[in-house]
């Protein structure tokens, strides 16, 4: 463990689309999408004991969106707004104060990144956000354009590699997502090495 990666004032967790419909059952399936909820509650366990923000995204998209097949779309409708589907799993343990960010909301946008046109940045600026730990689905769609993304914002971005899963539309799309983060400069971390961050540095 090194001093870096202890918890500390301007650390933030964000999950990232953990809904039903991407997991077991759900219209789009992420595989092994269930796999990281109990990891996620894991991190979130942390991060509330230390009363550093959480934050969670997810697709809330209308029932005409864009991405769906019949509007010339590559996926099935998911995600629709407050329909079942949309909902977070509900076995993830989101405190009450978890600020929830919305995207896809426009029928003619589709969004992967948390920061495409919502207010994100803003928000996380407001807190003075500097590191950003990131968990969620799918690692090679809306992970990999959040992360994409807060690296432009000049966050330091780390990537959960434990609470992550693939859609893997071809079989090496989440192993490629993995390797351009990396590059990008986003690190990745797992819990055994998080599991000793008791103590907010100042």
């Amino acid at each position: 463990m090194t001093k870096k990666n202890k918890l500390q004032t301007g650390d933030v967790l964000i999950i990232i689309d953990v809904q039903n419909d991407f997991l077991p059952g759900g219209c789009l399936a992420v595989p092994g999408g269930d796999e990281v909820v109990p990891m996620l509650n894991r991190y979130i366990a942390l991060f509330y004991e230390k009363a550093l923000p959480i934050y969670v995204t997810r697709d809330w998209h209308p029932a005409d969106h864009c991405s769906f097949k019949a509007q010339g779309g590559i996926w099935p409708p998911h995600c629709v707004q407050n329909t079942p589907g949309a909902e977070f799993a509900n076995n993830l343990q989101l405190p009450t104060h978890t600020i929830v960010i919305s995207k896809a909301i426009h029928q003619d946008q589709e969004a992967y990144s948390g920061f495409q046109d919502t207010v994100f940045d803003e928000l996380l600026k407001n807190d003075n956000s500097q590191r950003l730990f990131m968990g969620g689905l799918a690692t090679d769609y809306c992970v990999l354009n959040t992360v994409k993304d807060a690296l432009k914002h000049h966050y330091q971005v780390y990537v959960l590699h434990d609470a992550i899963r693939a859609v893997n539309v071809q079989s090496a799309d989440g192993e490629q997502a993995i390797k351009e983060m990396r590059k990008l400069g986003a690190e990745f971390i797992e819990l055994s090495e998080m599991s000793e961050m008791l103590e907010i540095e100042a």
